[in-house]
């Protein structure tokens, strides 16, 4: 199972050849596309020539970095980093936290989370505290990682025991960590996915995603839940911020949470219209 790992101490050229290897491109492929010479190409990965700044920004983005890894080619070829990691309280980040809350305003009566590289939840509208908020409080499992969405959804003492099925809804995560990792989008990624493949039940259900779509089962991968005497089933979008020039907007995920069905709508405009409702009514 390949798996992103970055290089810790071979510096720019190590760094430099390990995403030129990620990436499946030769010396000369990856040369021709940034408009230098395979010869340079070789001497800057066996470290008879140093790059300048301009030159670790050309092949970075000639290779599609994401801004983290970026800045981290550009401090192994001693350079400063180039783009900044802000807090999403910062106040650089104003507008994008004020559209953030937009769209989770936006979402109600149905859910909504704002999630950071490694799937830890960094904000979410009403109807997701209504929701998740009462499921928490159930849950078996330690604190630190129920905030985390992805091994809430997996551990076995979290949402889990709530889902009514789910396997192929579990599946499709981890293999959009898979791709992920594999393709360096994502630098925790690969041990994010480890640690939830030690879960019980979890390694068995790779592949149940590609068998449920072979089988035609359903458009779209289904949370179902089963919530006190409600069943409710949700489909979910995935949005990230377009052309970012900050680590963490790059990082962002907006995940919406929608009705898969008519009961799932019904129940979540009641909630919305009576705060007071529980959700296990």
């Amino acid at each position: 199972m390949n798996q992103m790992i970055r290089p810790v101490s071979s510096g720019f050229p190590g760094l430099l050849k390990h995403w030129r290897g990620l990436r499946r491109l030769s010396q000369l492929g990856l040369a021709t596309e940034a408009g230098i010479s395979a010869r340079h190409l070789c001497f800057l990965e066996t470290g008879r020539s140093a790059p300048s700044r301009e030159m670790v920004v050309l092949l970075a983005r000639v290779l599609g970095l994401p801004l983290a890894e970026q800045n981290a080619l550009l401090v192994a070829a001693g350079f400063a980093p180039l783009y900044a990691a802000r807090d999403l309280g910062a106040p650089e980040l104003a507008p994008a936290r004020q559209a953030l809350d937009i769209m989770l305003a936006h979402q109600e009566p149905y859910p909504a989370l704002v999630l950071d590289e490694s799937w830890g939840v960094r904000l979410r509208n009403a109807a997701a505290s209504r929701l998740f908020g009462a499921l928490r409080p159930l849950y078996d499992m330690p604190q630190d990682l129920a905030v985390n969405a992805l091994h809430s959804l997996c551990h076995p003492g979290g949402m889990r025991r709530f889902m009514s099925g789910g396997e192929d809804f579990i599946a499709a995560f981890l293999q959009m960590l898979q791709r992920e990792a594999n393709q360096g989008l994502n630098a925790a990624a690969a041990k994010l996915r480890a640690d939830l493949l030690a879960y019980p039940g979890i390694p068995e259900l790779i592949g149940a995603e590609d068998q449920a779509a072979q089988a035609g089962v359903s458009p779209m991968a289904v949370l179902r839940l089963r919530v006190g005497v409600n069943e409710i089933a949700f489909f979910v979008t995935l949005t990230q911020f377009a052309m970012p020039r900050d680590v963490t907007l790059q990082q962002v995920k907006i995940e919406f949470f929608f009705p898969a069905d008519d009961a799932t709508q019904a129940w979540a405009q009641r909630l919305a219209a009576d705060p007071q409702r529980s959700v296990f009514d």
